[in-house]
Order: structure tokens, then C-alpha cells, then sequence
């Protein structure tokens, strides 16, 4: 739940807001809503991996319950008797903004939000592990070379970056080789337990990263 929640908590956010117009206060509560169900049980009862993915089923909910709201013509309101999800998580940050992906499609833009939620939560699971392994190090290389823009004008050189870094060139090489290793894996291991089914889970991987995982 927590993974779940981790990804799909701004693809949700961001789709109300868009989707359904709302301010970002409303798309907040109602997001804050729909997950509070969801952790109080029974929520994903209904869920049939057969008959949609599971990003479709959580568009579904997210619809059903917007259109309840607009038609009880309740705004939701903060605090009082709504129920909080009690998760640690940093979870919003400033104004829901329209996302420059997905044009003026609403499943598109829940799509995009989904995969830079998706692929952001596992940035963070690789860099929690390298901490943890200390390898810190072998995560600012990463970051430094992969995250920060690969496409800048002043994207470092592998010497340069070694400079940095104080390492050798070899050691930027094996360092960036084994972090985009472990990062597709972080993504894949991400991308699981969002997944219906196994099925669904190689049907993601194929269309998200192009390959068949094992």
C-alpha cells in the first residue's frame, strides 16, 4: 500500500485537477479520500485483472467518486470527520499543475503523471539502498550524469565527472553501469506491486522500458 499510494497519490491529484477541474484544495481532499478507503479495506474487492489493467480500475474509482461529489454537490472539506491516511509520506508539494505530457487528454495525462510517479519512486528506492549499502558515491553519479538533464549543454564528461567525484574514469564507467542496472530493476520491482497480474505487469515493462523482464 505504501508503494501504491507513493505512485499513484499525484497521478491521482493531478488527474482530478485536470480532469474534473477542480481547485487544488478539492483535488486534494478528494485524492485524500479515495486512498482513505482504499487503506480501510475492501476497496480493491472488485478489481478483476481479466477485465482491466489496474491503472484503468484506479481511473475508474477516481471518476466514480468525482462524479458522486459533483452530483451530492458537496466540496469536500479539510479535517473534521474525514479520515486521514496514516502514512509518512511527503505527498504533495505547491499547486497541482497541468503536466506538459498528455495534452488534452484526460487519460493521458493520467498516464503520464502515473509513469513520472512511477519512475521518481524508484529513483528514490535506488538511492535509499545505496545509502543504505553506502554507496552514496555510486548514486551521485548517477544522478549527476542520468537525472540532472542528459540532455543539458553542460552535461559533465566522464572525466569530468571523475574530477568531481574524485574518482577514475573506470570507476564512472562501473558505477553508471551498475546504477542503470539497478535502477531498471527498482522500476521493475516498482512496477510489480502496481500490477493486477503478472500478465500485466509484462505488458507494462514491454511498453514502458521495451523489454520482456524475466
Amino acid at each position: 500500500f505504501d508503494a501504491l499510494t507513493r505512485v499513484y497519490w499525484p497521478a491521482v491529484r493531478t488527474y482530478v485537477a485536470f480532469a474534473w477541474r477542480l481547485e487544488e484544495a478539492d483535488a486534494e481532499d478528494l485524492t485524500q479520500e479515495l486512498f482513505a478507503r482504499a487503506f480501510t479495506g475492501g476497496f480493491f474487492d472488485r478489481y478483476d485483472p481479466a477485465k482491466a489493467r489496474f491503472r484503468t480500475f484506479m481511473r475508474m474509482c477516481v471518476d466514480r467518486l468525482a462524479a458522486k461529489r459533483r452530483r451530492d454537490a458537496g466540496r469536500l472539506k479539510r479535517g473534521g470527520e474525514a479520515v486521514t491516511v496514516p502514512l509518512e509520506l511527503e505527498l504533495t508539494d505547491g499547486p497541482v499543475e497541468r503536466p506538459i505530457a498528455g495534452g488534452d487528454d484526460p487519460e493521458a495525462v493520467f498516464r503520464a503523471e502515473w509513469v513520472r510517479s512511477l519512475m521518481e519512486t524508484a529513483v528514490a528506492r535506488l538511492e535509499a539502498e545505496y545509502d543504505a549499502a553506502g554507496h552514496a558515491v555510486r548514486f551521485a553519479v548517477f544522478r549527476r550524469y542520468d537525472l540532472e538533464g542528459p540532455d543539458r549543454p553542460d552535461r559533465p564528461s566522464y572525466a569530468e565527472l571523475a574530477q568531481e567525484l574524485s574518482l577514475t574514469t573506470s570507476q564512472v564507467t562501473n558505477y553508471l553501469h551498475g546504477a542503470r542496472r539497478d535502477f531498471r530493476r527498482s522500476v521493475l520491482d516498482t512496477l510489480r506491486a502496481m500490477s493486477g497480474s503478472e500478465a500485466e505487469y509484462r505488458a507494462e515493462a514491454r511498453e514502458l522500458l521495451g523489454i520482456d523482464p524475466p
